[in-house]
């Protein structure tokens, strides 16, 4: 076998189609555009127009809102502050709250606050302020020697909306 015997399989490769070259090429004249008009046009976009029947995103409903009061929690995961701890970069004798873990470099910002989450696993006995925290969170803080204070105020389950 020689390099000029090389060649790709047959129809794997396929020449563009050069459009706007004269009548006999077969996509000459409007160059594969149609008639006159809004559409043979460039920078036109007709997208959702349906010819004046009301369209179909105006003619569904509207749903749901965007609640202004939401708050915008950082997620933490008990395995990244364990080992940011094994890191040296957080002290696990200090309290651990949000302004501790953006200078640590496991939160870029504090948004609204930080909510304590049970993944992995915490072996040092650390105090945590938080704004929020799942029952699992809680529950191996403590197994492990440590506290968790939650500094938002708890919501009432039995409260009806």
């Amino acid at each position: 076998m020689k390099l000029s015997d090389l060649a790709d399989n047959p129809g794997a490769r396929k020449k563009r189609m050069r459009i706007g070259r004269g009548i006999g090429s077969g996509k000459g004249k409007t160059g594969g555009r149609g008639g006159k008009g809004q559409t043979a046009r460039t920078g036109v976009r007709i997208k959702g127009f349906e010819g004046g029947q009301m369209p179909l995103h105006r003619r569904l409903p509207k749903r749901g809102f965007n609640n202004i009061f939401r708050l915008d929690f950082n997620e933490v995961n008990l395995g990244r502050v364990q080992t940011a701890i094994d890191a040296g970069k957080l002290d696990a004798k200090a309290v651990i709250d949000a302004e501790a873990l953006v200078k640590a470099g496991v939160l870029r910002r504090v948004k609204d606050g930080v909510r304590l989450l049970g993944s992995g696993e915490i072996k040092a006995k650390v105090a945590f302020e938080v704004h929020g925290a799942s029952k699992s969170a809680i529950a191996a803080v403590e197994k492990a020697g440590g506290s968790v204070k939650v500094l938002a105020p708890p919501k009432d389950e039995g409260e009806a909306a």
